[in-house]
């Protein structure tokens, strides 16, 4: 850990360096993450092109000079920004100075990429013991297909997510790249037990992840179906494959969604739409699943007399878990959401004031980062070189 003068902000990580050489949308959410929790995190990119994810759009903002791609602007929040070329000697020896005062390294090439410019492993690990190294793969570093390249889509497919998501017999890919996301996720918890760890020992870890380990790793009680009763799930729409009623109804006036996840639940919910709680159709949660279409149209034919408002209303009552369908327009302009600090406020050197998305992570205590727009495209270049070069 160093001592970080130019690191904006507070967080339970302040003081740490993390060298991000990802690209795309694992990795750097990996980054993100890191920084969001008070890491400095130094993004080493391409020259002139960087980041795949600057070139992703539409939507682009800005002057046609200077567009910024909001799939970029997504996730690199409390970045700096440096450019190098790891195929010369002065991007190799830029690279080999970083490392040695960092703390962990992230990057999200394909197998073998790092030891053909020269930084496997051991090579790392020679330049810093102490380095945590976070490394993300499509299908694994290792194993028949370790070497395949891995984009989100095909992850959630080969990873059996589309499988199940969706109407039946109708793979669906999930709305945001979870596979991308969950590999940044799983990634950061594993940083931070190896940094926990080399409290203890002083030496750092390789920390492994892959789209298809962090999606198989989320199949939840859809992996045990299988794998326990021998039972292949599929896709259920919009309702719970093993709960019910558990899903999205449409009342007068639009969709609403209720989750009734007990038999005092059911109870309660039966009295609120006009059913009789045991009724043999619908006496056990297993009768209810295997009748679902039929629960499904009695709810819709009660809801249909009344507006969404009313049905949340009488449900909030009952203690019954419901809620709204909202657009992401509605979501960030819902004061609930902006009472959790998922919206923040920064300052871009070309976009000027603009809001994104906030961390989900609240650390009572301390002093909270200030948080920093996304860096262009070397924007810090110079200041990190002359903080390399005044340090000892």
């Amino acid at each position: 850990m160093d001592d970080v003068e130019s690191a904006t902000g507070g967080g339970p990580l302040a003081g740490y360096v993390v060298v991000d050489m990802s690209r795309a949308l694992a990795g750097p959410h990996a980054g993100m993450m890191l920084g969001d929790l008070g890491a400095r995190v130094i993004k080493v990119e391409a020259p002139e092109h960087g980041d795949d994810s600057r070139g992703w759009g539409p939507p682009f903002v800005g002057s046609a000079e200077q567009r910024m791609s909001t799939y970029y602007l997504s996730c690199n929040r409390n970045k700096e920004s440096v450019t190098a070329d790891l195929k010369s000697d002065e991007g190799r020896d830029f690279l080999t100075r970083l490392v040695q005062r960092a703390d962990v390294l992230v990057e999200n090439f394909r197998t073998g990429v790092l030891d053909r410019l020269g930084f496997g492993v051991e090579r790392l690990h020679e330049i810093n013991p102490k380095l945590v190294i976070l490394s993300i793969t499509g299908f694994g570093h290792d194993g028949p297909e370790g070497g395949r390249a891995g984009y989100d889509q095909i992850a959630q497919g080969e990873a059996g997510l589309m499988s199940i998501t969706g109407e039946p017999g109708q793979p669906t890919k999930v709305g945001v790249p979870i596979a991308d996301l969950l590999s940044g996720m799983y990634g950061t918890s594993g940083v931070l037990a190896a940094l926990l760890e080399r409290e203890r020992t002083g030496k750092g870890r390789v920390v492994r992840t892959s789209l298809l380990a962090s999606v198989v790793g989320v199949h939840a009680f859809q992996g045990t179906r299988w794998t326990v009763a021998g039972d292949v799930p599929e896709g259920t729409g919009n309702h719970h494959a093993s709960i019910a009623p558990y899903g999205l109804f449409q009342a007068a006036d639009g969709a609403l969604q209720v989750a009734v996840g007990s038999e005092t639940q059911w109870r309660a919910f039966a009295g609120i739409v006009g059913l009789d709680p045991d009724d043999s159709r619908f006496a056990t949660n297993a009768d209810r699943v295997q009748n679902r279409q039929e629960l499904i149209g009695e709810i819709e034919r009660t809801f249909a007399a009344a507006s969404t408002d009313h049905w949340l209303d009488l449900l909030e009552k009952a203690g019954i878990a419901s809620g709204k369908v909202r657009t992401l327009d509605q979501v960030y302009e819902w004061d609930q959401t902006r009472s959790q600090g998922l919206l923040i406020d920064v300052e871009h050197p070309v976009l000027g004031s603009m809001q994104l998305p906030g961390p989900p992570l609240r650390v009572d205590g301390g002093q909270p980062r200030e948080h920093v727009a996304p860096p262009m495209l070397g924007e810090h270049d110079e200041s990190v070189r002359a903080w390399l070069d005044e340090s000892p």
